[in-house]
């Protein structure tokens, strides 16, 4: 299994590649900014990109969107239906905060709850996460090395997402995390939409704003 994580843009949102390096194939999650670096991580990976996913459609997760897809034109766009509005309105979430942000192309890979996306000899679930946004969604990993999930701006390490902004709502938010993410394997890495990765059972046991016993 192939793996990177790393920052892009002023606000730091975590791009992820996760590829099967048996198949030759590589997705794309949350390319928030610096498309150019995303795709240089690409190329030098071998890999060939298989889609362009998002966790949800804020700005800072899919602010380089529009330029990644001219640069692999042929590669599918990924998104939940729920976040189509925030998706459409990127440029004016990026004026919000005095950025220039690019229209996108329109999403042509619907990711619906239960979906699973192959990734050559990986699975990605598509489990439906809303409350940070309506259409935020986790993708777990199947077939990998490790147990690994990726949930955007869900659950941090120590932390959970924003729900002041549009669509936001806590208790939506706390219930997607109890039944959606809490219930996977302790051991499962959280790749996080921000910052750090963590555990499921590490947040579970002691995350300050859902904890399960």
């Amino acid at each position: 299994m192939f793996l990177d994580v790393f920052p892009t843009g002023p606000i730091q949102a975590n791009c992820t590649l996760l590829g099967d390096e048996a198949s030759g194939r590589v997705v794309i999650v949350d390319p928030g900014d610096e498309a150019e670096l995303i795709a240089e991580k690409v190329r030098a990976s071998g890999l060939e990109p298989e889609a362009i996913l998002h966790t949800h459609g804020h700005m800072d997760h899919a602010g380089g969107t529009a330029e990644l897809a001219v640069i692999f034109p042929d590669v599918p766009v990924g998104l939940h239906r729920d976040d189509l509005p925030l998706y459409r309105n990127l440029a004016r979430q990026g004026a919000m905060f005095g950025l220039t942000v690019e229209e996108p192309p329109e999403p042509d890979l619907w990711l619906e709850h239960g979906q699973r996306i192959p990734v050559g000899g990986l699975e990605l679930e598509v489990r439906h996460t809303p409350g940070h946004s309506p259409g935020s969604v986790s993708l777990v990993v199947h077939g990998g090395s490790e147990p690994l999930v990726i949930v955007g701006d869900v659950l941090f390490a120590g932390s959970i997402g924003r729900t002041d902004l549009w669509g936001g709502d806590f208790e939506l938010l706390a219930r997607s995390i109890r039944e959606q993410l809490y219930t996977l394997p302790d051991e499962t890495t959280v790749i996080t939409g921000h910052g750090p990765a963590t555990t499921i059972g590490h947040e579970r046991r002691t995350n300050p704003f859902v904890r399960e016993p």
